[in-house]
């Protein structure tokens, strides 16, 4: 996560230290959503980085957490960093990388310590609703990018039905939410995050929305339960109503 400052405080990013080993066991947290996402989601990337700029890429993972991503990217043979403020996380990510070639690092997402242009491709899932000035970490996404390079996100669109779904919704069908674990006004439109990656040189080529399964037997079994099943899945979807990812291209 990126520093916290005023009004940030709002938002309860503390307790990705306590999650340890949920981070890829358990179903009792929404992190178990959080791994559904990336059964989805870390295909997409590695097919689009390999198709767009091929094997071996350098990438920076902002926030990358237990290391869901990095560590996939890692098993693919590309030289990945990964840079979080959660040390209990970032220990995590280390002890499951099967590789043992990711570089970890407690570091800023507002101020990266690599110089201009280190990275082929830079990504922030699940971070630009945990900070209150996203157009900080995008700036640093844009200033460590190559020209030609690839930005990847994924946010939650900022309506009613996000607010019914993305927070209420998961407070009330998943065991041990945190409280805060996201908070409203900090969720971003696709209009508005196109805006600011165009304000750092950065094009966006395209959004795609994912959501969950709801016809899947796995989601009517969490609604019962307030577990998250191994086999809850997401889809991708043209509606951008909720969750969406991008990819972006540094100009």
């Amino acid at each position: 996560m990126a520093e916290q400052t005023g009004d940030e405080t709002l938002i309860n990013n503390s307790f990705y230290d306590e999650l340890m080993d949920k981070w890829y066991q358990g179903e009792d947290h929404p992190v178990a959503l959080l791994r559904a996402e990336n059964l989805v989601r870390n295909p997409w990337i590695i097919e689009s980085i390999e198709s767009k700029k091929g094997k071996n890429q350098r990438v920076l993972d902002m926030g990358c957490g237990g290391g869901l991503l990095s560590n996939a990217l890692a098993k693919k043979g590309h030289r990945v960093t990964g840079i979080d403020l959660s040390e209990k996380s970032l220990e995590i990510a280390r002890k499951f990388d099967e590789t043992k070639t990711a570089e970890y690092l407690n570091a800023n997402a507002y101020k990266v310590p690599f110089e201009a242009g280190t990275f082929d491709v830079v990504s922030a899932m699940d971070v630009l609703e945990h900070v209150t000035h996203p157009q900080k970490l995008i700036k640093e996404a844009s200033r460590v990018l190559k020209p030609g390079g690839l930005f990847f996100f994924h946010t939650f669109n900022r309506n009613l039905l996000s607010y019914l779904m993305i927070i209420k919704g998961v407070e009330w069908c998943v065991k041990n939410t945190p409280d805060n674990m996201h908070i409203y006004h900090l969720f971003i439109s696709p209009k508005e995050l196109g805006g600011l990656c165009d304000k750092e040189g950065l094009t966006v080529d395209s959004f795609i929305g994912l959501r969950p399964k709801i016809s899947h037997p796995s989601f009517w079994k969490m609604l019962m339960t307030r577990k998250v099943p191994k086999d809850f899945s997401f889809t991708f979807s043209r509606n951008l109503l909720t969750g969406y990812c991008g990819i972006a291209t540094k100009n």
